[in-house]
């Protein structure tokens, strides 16, 4: 299966970043190039840089979306200041990563798509707690047996928790082994991702993410119980 690459040729990280990944891609150098040498069995999904030259982005995006065989899985790069440019083009893309990019950031946003497109292989590396299931190698998440739709970084922080369970965290501490230690965002950004991961969980198991007064957060229990708000 073969990913589809814009521009052509694509940005040296962009390129690099596919290679480590073990990614089969191809770059075209426009829409009409994208249909021509289209795949018999299809693109298998499509990372497309808006950076430098936004409109034949969108051209290419369109084109994929509305060919004889549509694609999901289009993963568009954009800067920071592109992002009001989004607005009324959600239908081109699935998702979309800021450039400049970390590469483990873009590799994980692509292999999600590709799994929620029902392209991947499968994993089977498991990290499970109380009825919550996270499979790390699919990046697929479940309470119950019921898949949860998560965003990319509300699927990160609960992977970190459900594999740090009974560790207090303070919220500098999930920004920087979370986000990473270039993210600029204050706390707020763990409190909304923490509210929006406790209504997703549902109200059975929101209580999972434990507020500790005046420190942080833990996911469930240790050893020797918690007061917790």
């Amino acid at each position: 299966m073969t990913v589809l690459v814009y521009p052509d040729p694509p940005p040296p990280l962009l390129a690099q970043t596919l290679d480590l990944a073990g990614v089969t891609w191809k770059a075209v150098g426009n829409a009409s190039i994208a249909m021509a040498q289209q795949p018999s069995e299809g693109w298998s999904g499509a990372v497309v840089c808006a950076d430098d030259d936004p409109e034949g982005a969108f051209g290419v995006c369109r084109v994929l979306r509305k060919g004889e065989a549509p694609i999901d899985g289009v993963l568009l790069l954009v800067t920071g200041a592109q992002l009001a440019d989004l607005e009324h083009r959600e239908d081109l893309f699935d998702d979309f990563c800021l450039t400049p990019f970390h590469p483990k950031e873009l590799e994980a946003r692509l292999r999600h798509l590709q799994f929620k497109a029902g392209r991947g292989t499968g994993g089977s590396e498991l990290a499970t707690y109380s009825g919550l299931e996270i499979n790390v190698e699919t990046y697929q998440a479940a309470v119950d047996g019921r898949p949860l739709d998560l965003t990319y970084m509300e699927y990160e922080l609960l992977k970190f928790f459900v594999t740090n369970p009974g560790k207090v965290f303070t919220r500098e501490q999930l920004l920087s082994r979370v986000w990473g230690y270039e993210y600029y965002g204050g706390a707020r950004t763990v409190d909304v991702h923490v509210r929006r991961l406790r209504a997703k969980l549902g109200e059975e198991h929101a209580n999972l993410i434990q507020t500790v007064r005046s420190v942080g957060y833990r996911f469930g229990q240790t050893r020797w119980g918690s007061a917790t708000t």
